[in-house]
């Protein structure tokens, strides 16, 4: 079977096995090449913007965007191929990196650097046909991806050094002349140039090439070359550059033999190969001559000084002057932090320095061993630093030194004064997880559900292994009850010694914040969710958005939370509970409340804003005045508020749940009603159930008459959108009953109109038609009258009153158009398809039910897109294309599989019917 792939490496393009898919212009294109670039990660909406547009997008650019995402599904959907699915705050491209040539080409590269040279060269070689002309060709010109021509060159230099330690002399000289002509600041490449030229005996023409990129770089740069090169010039005058280069001792020094000071690695290491991959490929830069300096950083127990540990075993070899290795304590819980003074002294005696001889002050001591280890090829690993300061006298000079440092804080100060590359250790993969369980306690059925409960951190990990270990009468059943309770998973994470335990790990993290910061952490803590970003923090710490996005920045650059798109602030599972237990040791209960508090009331203010860019608003409900505007996210428009609804939707379920829980009941019910809305793009039946019936209970509980109903209406309309027994008329009576006596003219007609619908539903047609009638001449505002029309155009069409129910129909999609309400315009368009079709006008059906999905295409309305193309199938189906009826039942079959399992059979039945 033929696969679909992706290139990136020359014009973006699809292919389905040899043969290209057209797939549009330069902003698919370039939206393609962004979630390829990053397979299996989300990426923001808003940094798809900023790619495609730069600081410039057009007002419609979200709604490009969203079209853009349904064009490319629909071309991959054809394929069978890669999927990109939705996933808030952006889409994620769900693909196996190996179909994406950049990803193949880094494959191949890590694969190379373990292989001999000459399976090295032809894997490289492999690699480098990849190109196929100038990566991301055919893009938006604001796109860019400089890393791909980095890696072109890492492959590039790295089959030129396997083509040279094979002998490959002539072929090289004739291939990377050209290269050098063209730009002799290209250091790395005159070097191999240069070697080439010297082994294949043309040893003038060697120092006459050094002589060329020496005048070059004076020019241009006004330095000398760099070490390595200079060292190349030196050994090829003295005519002893040998077959594979080793590099010599700092002029005067006296020969070393190799250093070893790594303390021991795990026995194995469970997953990690990406970067284990990475590590090894600073190496490759190391050797190359350029200065390396790695910074893996992660939050506490992640298990980045036993990755670092383990790979630097492996890797020592390629360091054959030595290994260097200090804990900088940056986070021990009983000691400060070294300092530089201390682990220079301790460098210097490994170095062999005698005692006697070791400089008081600290700069001589900087020099000194800066002056040791020039020239060596070394391996420096700076285990749990804390500061930037802390680490910069301690960098090597040499170019050929790699650095290594480790810390729970990011050290950004590095990256930018000393061009340090960072990686951020994240937890482990499922599997990888329960290996490392296996590795202490062996097999058994329940690790799996273990390792989750552990949140797949290397600590947690091995402290449930090593209880399971211990005591040959401790079950693993024991252990994930005792650990599946989130009141005591914390406490089961620990063994003998406080300092033994995900909470002391967590803790020492905590109590090195800064003063504002630390405060911050704390109210977190109050705050349901399984996320955060800077507006929500704002409210609740009573301090500015930008304020609240620096201190959750803060909190991200010591690895107590996680940045994982632009204002979205995610804890680790375990970083959670320890926030939990924190806020109820360190905040007071009127603390805890008034967080609570300000947090509903964000939702409440946020939800309302949103819900009104939706659709029509029929309830009173208005919290436009709780909040500031620029104390909320920009909702400028239908996209915008349906992404927020999306995000958000799993802390808003959170609220609700908090707030029942502290008897918030009118918070309850107003927050529940608020959030009715978001149905209208996203159907989800249990969700949509639990929250109404909270709401119910909520507003029965506060005595509020006006809300019982409100909820009454939202639990109705959910068995209506769902086709549920009883079609929601209880729950429509009964509200009728409580508004009888109400002067609300709104809440009347809502009833009247659910109640209409909820009887034409159960087959009474003219008791429907009369109520809906009703809704229709006392409707308070054109919002309303609206949706009466719409609902008694659905009653007459089952009274069998199709002219009627047509002239309704097109009387609610004027007023949809004039509101310019979307949501509503695709239900009538969609109604009006139905009802041409029973009419018999085939050709008015077909067009609106185009028009119809087209709009919902554009608004991401995926469950109603899967009625949308049952409609369309039945009308073609009417016309006589059989072949195109099918095409859009098995689109339907697709949709429903995902938003409609429940009803994906009727669909499944009128497809086979076609067959």
């Amino acid at each position: 079977m033929a696969q679909t792939r992706l290139q990136l490496l020359g014009p973006v393009q699809l292919f389905h096995g040899d043969e290209p898919v057209p797939i549009g212009g330069p902003g698919v294109r370039g939206l393609l090449a962004l979630l390829a670039l990053r397979p299996g990660k989300v990426v923001g909406l808003d940094e798809i913007i900023d790619a495609l547009w730069g600081h410039d997008p057009p007002a419609t650019a979200r709604t490009i965007v969203h079209g853009n995402v349904s064009h490319l599904r629909r071309i991959l959907r054809d394929l069978d191929g890669p999927r990109i699915l939705t996933t808030p705050p952006g889409y994620r491209l769900d693909v196996e990196p190996d179909l994406i040539d950049v990803h193949r080409a880094r494959s191949l590269l890590d694969r190379a650097s373990l292989a001999t040279p000459e399976a090295a060269a032809a894997l490289l070689a492999e690699a480098l046909a990849l190109w196929q002309g100038p990566a991301l060709g055919g893009v938006p010109d604001s796109l860019r991806a400089p890393e791909l021509e980095d890696l072109r060159l890492a492959v590039h230099g790295a089959r030129v050094d396997a083509d040279l330690e094979l002998g490959r002399h002539a072929e090289l000289i004739v291939e990377l002349s050209p290269i050098v002509r063209a730009d002799p600041l290209a250091e790395r490449t005159a070097g191999q140039l240069m070697r080439a030229l010297y082994h294949a005996g043309r040893r003038g023409d060697a120092l006459e090439l050094y002589r060329t990129v020496s005048r070059a770089t004076l020019r241009t740069l006004g330095v000398e070359p760099g070490a390595e090169l200079r060292w190349l010039h030196e050994r090829v005058l003295n005519d002893d550059l040998p077959a594979r280069d080793v590099v010599a001792p700092a002029a005067g020094a006296e020969p070393a033999k190799a250093i070893s000071q790594l303390p021991a690695a795990v026995p194995n290491l469970a997953g990690r190969a990406e970067e284990l991959a990475w590590l090894d490929g600073l190496v490759t830069r190391a050797e190359a001559g350029q200065t390396t300096i790695a910074v893996v950083t992660g939050t506490a127990g992640v298990g980045k000084s036993s990755l670092v540990v383990w790979w630097a075993h492996r890797a020592a070899p390629r360091f054959p002057d030595g290994v260097l290795f200090a804990s900088l304590r940056g986070f021990d819980p009983h000691h400060p932090p070294l300092e530089p003074a201390e682990l220079l002294t301790q460098f210097l005696l490994g170095l062999g320095v005698e005692t006697a001889k070791v400089p008081e002050l600290l700069h001589e001591r900087v020099a000194l061993y800066r002056s040791l280890i020039a020239g060596r090829r070394m391996l420096v690993l700076l285990d749990d630093a804390r500061t930037a300061e802390q680490v910069r006298p301690l960098l090597p000079p040499s170019a050929r030194t790699m650095t290594v440092v480790t810390s729970r804080s990011r050290l950004d100060g590095l990256a930018v004064s000393n061009a340090a590359k960072q990686r951020v250790l994240g937890t482990l993969a499922p599997d990888d997880a329960v290996a490392l369980i296996e590795e202490l306690a062996g097999p058994a059925s329940l690790n799996h559900a273990l390792a989750r409960l552990c949140g797949y951190l290397p600590l947690a990990l091995r402290i449930a292994g090593a209880r399971l270990s211990a005591s040959a009468q401790r079950t693993a059943e024991e252990l994930v009850d005792e650990l599946g309770n989130e009141r005591t998973r914390l406490a089961g994470l620990q063994v003998d010694g406080a300092d033994d335990s995900v909470r002391a790990a967590f803790d020492v993290s905590f109590r090195g914040l800064p003063g504002e910061v630390a405060e911050t952490f704390l109210q977190l803590g109050a705050v349901p969710g399984v996320m955060v970003g800077p507006h929500v923090m704002a409210a609740v710490a009573q301090i500015t958005v930008t304020e609240a996005r620096r201190r959750l920045r803060t909190l991200a650059a010591h690895n107590l939370i996680a940045e994982t798109e632009r204002d979205v602030f995610v804890p680790h599972d375990l970083v959670w509970l320890y926030l939990r237990e924190l806020a109820e040791q360190e905040l007071g209960d009127k603390e805890r409340d008034e967080a609570l508090g300000w947090t509903v009331r964000y939702y409440q203010a946020v939800a309302d804003r949103a819900r009104r860019r939706l659709g029509r608003i029929a309830d009173p409900l208005d919290f436009s005045h709780v909040l500031a505007d620029d104390a909320m996210p920009p909702l400028p428009g239908f996209a915008e508020a349906h992404d927020w609804f999306a995000a958000e939707w799993p802390n808003l379920l959170a609220v609700l749940d908090a707030a029942y829980a502290a008897r918030r009941h009118d918070d309850v019910w107003r927050l529940a009603r608020l959030a009715h809305t978001y149905r209208v793009a996203c159907p989800l039946l249990d969700e949509w159930t639990r929250m109404a019936d909270l709401g119910v209970t909520a507003a029965e509980a506060a005595g509020d008459v006006a809300g019982q109903c409100w909820l009454r209406l939202a639990r109705c309309e959910i068995a209506l959108t769902f086709e549920l027994p009883g079609a929601g008329l209880a729950d429509a009576e009964r509200a009728a009953e409580l508004s009888a006596a109400s002067a609300d003219e709104r809440l009347r007609t809502s009833v009247d109109l659910h109640l209409g619908r909820a009887l034409s539903r159960l087959g009474e047609h003219e008791r429907a038609i009369e109520r809906l009638a009703e809704a229709i001449a006392n409707a308070p505002d054109v919002t309303l009258r609206g949706q009466a029309l719409s609902s008694c155009a659905q009653a007459e069409k089952r009274a069998g009153r199709l002219s009627d129910a047509i002239a309704h129909q097109r009387a609610g999609l004027r007023i949809d158009r004039e509101l310019g309400d979307d949501v509503q315009a695709v239900v009538s368009l969609d109604k009006l398809a139905e009802l041409s079709l029973r009419a018999g006008d085939l050709e008015a059906a077909e067009r609106y039910v185009w028009e119809a999905i087209d709009l919902a295409i554009s608004r991401e309305f995926v469950a109603r897109e899967g009625t949308l193309r049952l409609t369309l199938g039945r009308v073609l189906r009417a016309k006589g294309d059989i072949d195109g009826a099918r095409e859009q039942l098995a689109l339907s079959v697709r949709i429903y599989e995902r938003v409609h399992p429940k009803l994906v059979g009727e669909v499944r039945t009128e497809l086979a019917d076609l067959q």
